[in-house]
């Protein structure tokens, strides 16, 4: 899977239902290879440059399922 098919997919919180946003970054472990974290848009603001601090991550031992439209996250 590539990460502009992750990009198209909303992020689903199953704690409360809520969508939380779609993926704009991924952090990478530089050694492993591995994903450690997508990086969330924020949706606060119609500026976007105002909210880069606030930007959320998802860690990737939140992530619980990977769909063909959602991915659903545990966050509490």
């Amino acid at each position: 899977m590539r990460l502009s098919e992750l990009q198209n997919k909303n992020l689903v919180n199953t704690s409360d239902g809520k969508n939380i946003g779609n993926i704009v970054d991924v952090n990478i472990d530089y050694k492993s290879g591995n994903i450690n974290s997508f990086i969330i848009e924020s949706k606060t603001n119609m500026f976007k440059f105002l909210n880069k601090d606030r930007d959320m991550e998802v860690r990737w031992e939140e992530i619980e399922k990977i769909g063909e439209d959602v991915i659903l996250v545990n966050i509490k």
